[in-house]
């Protein structure tokens, strides 16, 4: 979906940012990316999580109605 960036690419973005937002405010954009990557792998580690007990009800159930 993603092509990989590569070290090239990522020196290019890393200098397009610092360019763009100065030494300054560079720190606090590090942390703000870092934070927000943080609760969206938290938020989609608790749908799987979701997901993945409901297929279990699913499944003890669909055995369940088997066995009567």
């Amino acid at each position: 979906m993603m092509p990989n960036i590569g070290v090239p690419g990522l020196i290019i973005i890393l200098v397009i940012a610092l360019i763009v937002f100065g030494p300054s405010k560079l720190p606090q954009l590090g942390r703000a990316v870092g934070q927000t990557l943080k609760e969206f792998k938290n938020s989609t580690k608790d749908i799987v999580d979701e997901v993945a007990e409901e297929f279990k009800m699913d499944d003890l159930n669909t055995e369940a109605k088997k066995k009567n």
